[in-house]
């Protein structure tokens, strides 16, 4: 080893003696862990303080972010040279890895809740051990839950849709699934903001419930604005003609990680709306 540092530059050269892609040093990791160090601190002030001041600004910065590294993996997925064989090999293993470690980190939030559910005399409190909390009055799985899982559900069909498209080399179809896969998941994302505005118990103050309850779904309506950002970012590089069906890796791995976002609402619409609710719901 002559310890040499090779750059993609040097790859697309063709000066790199190895099939491997070593990208260039890049401010945008940093970046995103101080935008989300900001997110978190600004959920923090806004469930105890009710100020969304920083929540805000850690908004902007995490979109921000993200416009600006998207841009910097797109044009290095464009660069020819760069992605061989090995190379997109290992994108696959490492998005399988992410959705793996998304899968546990969900688990954690399931792991919190069954807790309690089977284990209510833990919450201590002065009331007969039962779950959900005695004087709390669940949402409607067959409501709003009920639409939202129908939507998703559907969402999964039309980004199947628009990835068999991209097989057959059918850009137009391609464009359309993508485009309603992201208005479905718009939907989604205004049922939820619903559900939480019409609420029968508070997310401020709200116990033990409300906070697993708030804590998993909360999460997951994260995941799916960053799965919809994701998807924007791909439809408009279908429509200007950015994947083959050879290489779209950037389209498969959101694919991917919508399934991942659909098969985790299947569990939190079973476990928690479903299991999990009361006697006296809220229609």
């Amino acid at each position: 080893m002559s310890g040499t540092v090779h750059t993609a530059t040097d790859q697309v050269k063709g000066t790199v003696p190895h099939p491997y892609h070593l990208v260039d040093p890049s401010i945008w990791p940093l970046c995103g862990a101080a935008a989300a160090m900001v997110t978190f601190a600004g959920i923090i002030l806004a469930a105890h303080f009710r100020s969304f001041i920083v929540l805000a600004i850690g908004g902007v910065a995490d979109v921000s972010v993200m416009y600006l590294w998207w841009r910097d993996v797109v044009k290095e997925a464009r660069t020819p040279g760069l992605h061989k064989i090995v190379t997109q090999v290992g994108l696959r293993y490492g998005m399988a890895l992410f959705i793996s470690s998304e899968v546990m980190f969900f688990v954690s939030f399931f792991w919190n809740y069954f807790n309690y559910f089977f284990y209510p005399d833990k919450m201590g409190t002065a009331f007969a051990p039962v779950w959900p909390p005695q004087g709390i009055t669940t949402i409607d799985p067959f409501a709003i839950p009920l639409f939202n899982t129908m939507v998703l559900l559907l969402s999964g069909t039309t980004i199947t849709w628009a990835h068999h498209a991209l097989l057959e080399d059918d850009q137009k179809n391609l464009v359309r699934g993508l485009g309603v896969t992201i208005i479905l998941g718009l939907m989604f994302l205004c049922g939820q903001a619903w559900e939480y505005t019409h609420s029968p118990f508070p997310f401020y103050h709200g116990g033990i419930f409300a906070s697993s309850f708030f804590i998993a779904t909360g999460f997951h309506g994260a995941h799916v604005i960053i799965g919809t950002l994701f998807l924007i970012v791909c439809f408009f590089r279908a429509r200007a003609g950015q994947f083959t069906k050879e290489r779209h890796f950037g389209f498969e791995a959101a694919a991917w990680y919508w399934h991942f976002v659909d098969v985790v609402w299947l569990f939190l619409f079973v476990c928690i709306y479903y299991l999990g609710r009361s006697a006296i719901t809220a229609g």
